[in-house]
């Protein structure tokens, strides 16, 4: 089978860059440049992704000139980035990492209270002369939000991706149960059948809070990288899916 068939995409919440808290925190970005690459997936989904942080930058003294986004892009790979929020210090996000050209993008924001804002990420990329629509979310801490945010994603994908298009929804959705699974399969986005793949929290795995769902695209495969690099840099594992184009 060709490779142009494949379909790899990876999601990553990278916890702002930062591991621990306090004077004992460490800097895992630029370990965190050498694992992106190391997921060779298509498209990588990043969640908390720091456009800037001025206490940080005069903490750490390698903080990256740039903003994450483009730190952590591969060689040839197009970096998309919006904030979803905007702290005392700088402001933190959504990003995705393409291997392929970027048609487009945009980002609504889909914050359900003052205390937490969130958004999501829309990218149409052009895989071998196919588009396929890719929308990263970060999903709030409390039961009753995300529903709504499913909701508003249902009418945000209704609004702006053609029905036959192929679609995935990738990110952390924060969710410990079953509920987002069934309303996301009511408007037909569906992931791997595989054993639930736990990535959090990633010292010693409980839950399976990062999926990758797809509309109009063949599910093959799903697992999460092992091996103790990857319980370092972040509170999350990455996940990585493939798919029949």
């Amino acid at each position: 089978m060709e490779h142009d068939d494949i379909l790899r995409v990876a999601t990553y919440n990278i916890h702002k860059g930062v591991q621990g808290i306090g004077p004992v925190r460490r800097l895992e970005i630029h370990n965190l440049g050498l694992a992106v690459e190391q997921l060779d997936a298509d498209i990588v989904c990043l969640q908390e992704v720091r456009k800037l942080n001025r206490g940080e930058q005069a903490y750490f003294r390698r903080w990256p000139e740039v903003p994450q986004a483009d730190y952590l892009a591969p060689e040839g790979y197009e970096a998309v980035y919006r904030t979803n929020a905007i702290t005392k210090h700088g402001e933190h996000g959504n990003a995705l990492l393409s291997r392929w050209p970027v048609i487009g993008h945009q980002h609504e924001d889909i914050s359900d209270h003052r205390f937490e804002q969130r958004g999501l990420l829309h990218v149409e990329v052009d895989a071998h002369g196919r588009r396929i629509h890719v929308i990263v979310v970060h999903l709030g801490l409390i039961p009753g939000s995300r529903i709504r945010q499913i909701e508003r994603l249902q009418r945000f994908i209704e609004r702006e991706v053609p029905g036959d298009a192929p679609l995935v929804v990738a990110g952390d959705f924060n969710d410990w149960g079953q509920q987002i699974k069934r309303m996301l399969a009511s408007f037909f986005l569906y992931e791997f059948e595989a054993p639930r793949m736990f990535t959090y929290p990633a010292r010693l795995p409980l839950a399976q809070l990062d999926h990758v769902y797809v509309r109009g695209l063949t599910p093959l495969s799903l697992h999460v990288p092992k091996g103790r690099i990857w319980w370092r840099m972040s509170d999350h594992l990455p996940l990585i899916a493939e798919f029949r184009l």
